[in-house]
């Protein structure tokens, strides 16, 4: 019998413009506690997480800003807000860690990417993050540009 290849991680939303804006130090895999209606909302992937940001609120740790739309196919009972505080779900030590961090003068936490594990279950990739002064962003924005003309290059001469 053949073993069976976990299946890639299914991109729910992603915050693409996290590594611009910051620099991110670290990450942090934590888990998200989601309603169905979420869930069926956020496989659907028009989920948005730009504005997004983790903080503390009675000690735990929540995901603020989240934007997950309603489950269309749900009746209006059933739906949920679309901005509410999710609490994201980390173990003690590594929630420490973060309280630390973040009382830290300029650390943020900013979700980079919420996914489906390959167990289907939806987590949240968190960053530690510093954010970049203007010229920061021009330099990598040059170094990117210079990236891309290299390969350009490479690819052309052979």
């Amino acid at each position: 019998m053949a073993a069976r290849e976990p299946e890639p991680k299914r991109m729910a939303a992603q915050n693409r413009r996290a590594r611009f804006d910051y620099f991110i130090e670290d990450t942090l895999e934590a888990g998200l506690i989601l309603t169905g209606t979420e869930v069926k909302s956020l496989r659907g992937g028009r989920a948005s997480i730009n504005e997004a940001y983790a903080g503390l609120k009675n000690g735990e740790l929540y995901l603020f800003n989240a934007y997950i739309p309603e489950y269309g196919l749900a009746g209006r009972w059933l739906q949920h807000e679309t901005k509410r505080p999710r609490k994201l779900l980390v173990h003690r030590r590594e929630l420490s860690k973060l309280m630390g961090a973040i009382k830290q003068k300029g650390i943020t936490l900013i979700p980079m990417t919420v996914y489906f594990n390959d167990r289907g279950i939806a987590k949240v990739e968190v960053g530690l993050a510093t954010g970049k002064k203007k010229h920061d962003k021009r330099e990598s924005e040059k170094e990117r540009s210079w990236q891309r003309d290299k390969a350009r290059l490479m690819r052309d001469k052979g």
